[in-house]
């Protein structure tokens, strides 16, 4: 069992004194790297972890390279917009850093290549060929959020077996919430349990959508692993402790900042393998010819504070199997 480790935030800003050297990195000729986000500059460290994964094979910003973020702030809406943009610029690669960037960048772009990390699976929605030869102008990684989503049943049903109905929150307009949704409804018949879904297109349905779920008579909350709610993840924790409601999320952030539970990637990982992928690219590799990665290694971490708070023994077994926990 080990305590919260400290990690260093990257400040990443746009500030005056960045665009006179970004200006002259541009006029330089240097390789470009668009970054497309559903979030936004200020919900962690996502985009610094790619930045130092960058740096670690060689590459910095301003220097020998120049990144152009572009963030939706959770509008998918706005997603085309942003990728045409980085298709205009014209940047060298654009990485995707959730599948609604994905597949706006595809419909941007067939010849410039992208490298996402998503949780879905890119084969079956015809994004790649295949995981070993991708094919086309796509390769990334894939982390098998979605495929991972009746583990995190289980793990919260462990936490609160007495709960006969589970909450789940998706975006409707995710193409992962109708396979995610599909995939918790059979792991909680073989549980015995029912399921309440509840969907958010933005911030202001959070509360809606909460009621909805208490209405149905949740007593147990799976929150998917959505660029909005990673966006506005203070806001769902906070409305998850005023309903009382145990919640299972799938990235350790939310539970660093006060979820119940995680279990998924880290994204620090993914994202330094993103990176280490798009470093491939600027040196001549083909997105064609590299497989798109599968991650083995997950976390599952739980916060015993929140715990606490909720009333809750969080069973010594789940304990010594957890990566981390918070006091």
């Amino acid at each position: 069992m080990r305590g919260m480790r400290r990690r260093e935030f990257m400040t990443l800003g746009a500030g005056a004194a960045a665009w006179p050297l970004k200006a002259r990195a541009q006029q330089a000729g240097i390789p470009t790297v668009g970054f497309l986000s559903g979030t936004s500059a200020a919900t962690g460290p996502y985009f610094a972890d790619f930045v130092h994964g960058l740096n670690d094979a060689g590459y910095v910003d301003g220097r020998n390279i120049a990144v152009e973020p572009r963030w939706a702030e959770g509008q998918y809406d706005r997603m085309p917009t942003l990728a045409a943009e980085l298709v205009r610029r014209p940047v060298t690669v654009i990485v995707a850093a959730n599948l609604p960037a994905l597949l706006a960048a595809k419909a941007a772009t067939s010849t410039m290549p992208i490298v996402f990390l998503s949780g879905d699976d890119p084969v079956q929605l015809g994004l790649v060929a295949s995981l070993n030869r991708p094919g086309g102008n796509i390769t990334g990684v894939s982390f098998l959020g979605v495929e991972l989503a009746p583990k995190r049943l289980e793990l919260l049903n462990e936490v609160v077996p007495k709960a006969s109905v589970i909450g789940v929150l998706e975006h409707p307009d995710n193409p992962r919430a109708d396979p995610e949704i599909a995939q918790v409804q059979a792991a909680a018949h073989v549980l015995g349990k029912e399921i309440v879904v509840a969907k958010a297109r933005s911030e202001h349905d959070f509360d809606t959508a909460f009621a909805t779920l208490v209405q149905g008579g949740a007593r147990a909350l799976l929150i998917a692993g959505e660029p909005l709610f990673i966006f506005r993840r203070a806001q769902l924790i906070a409305l998850a402790a005023r309903h009382a409601l145990p919640a299972i999320y799938e990235y350790r952030e939310f539970t660093a900042a006060g979820g119940l539970l995680s279990y998924g990637l880290s994204l620090s990982d993914g994202f330094r393998l993103v990176a280490a992928q798009v470093a491939q690219i600027l040196k001549g590799a083909k997105p064609a010819d590299l497989p798109v990665l599968q991650p083995t290694r997950f976390q599952l971490v739980i916060n015993l504070k929140t715990a606490r708070t909720l009333g809750l023994t969080v069973p010594s077994l789940l304990l010594t199997r957890a990566d981390e926990v918070i006091e």
